[in-house]
């Protein structure tokens, strides 16, 4: 079972910086895959960015350039370092990890940003 604790959610004002952080309760050597998922209201929930254990990193579209994921492994927690905040990127931001065939999810941060 890997526990996952988020935080580092808030307000900002469009165009400003927050990161989001995800500890895990595992070493972060035995999770395949870790990422971001947000889910604004009324939307179904989307794949922000993932990094896998070798490091690989993978982004949606609408964040390229502005959002950058990655894991200090002393800390076995993953960072999502979110510039350039725009109003359509207000969501709650879960983290995510892939161990084995298994899915875990954080509880959620709130990202609001306002225009």
């Amino acid at each position: 079972q890997v526990q996952l604790v988020e935080s580092g959610g808030g307000l900002v004002q469009s165009g400003g910086s927050l990161r989001l952080s995800c500890a895990t309760s595992e070493i972060i050597f035995s999770i395949n895959v870790m990422g971001w998922y947000r889910q604004a209201p009324g939307k179904e929930r989307e794949l922000v960015a993932t990094i896998s254990n070798s490091d690989a990193t993978a982004y949606a579209d609408s964040v390229k350039a502005r959002f950058t994921i990655s894991k200090d492994i002393a800390k076995n927690t993953v960072y999502l370092q979110m510039n350039n905040l725009k109003p359509e990127d207000t969501a709650v931001y879960y983290c995510y990890a892939r161990r084995w065939q298994y899915d875990y999810w954080g509880q959620g941060a709130q990202v609001t940003v306002s225009s």
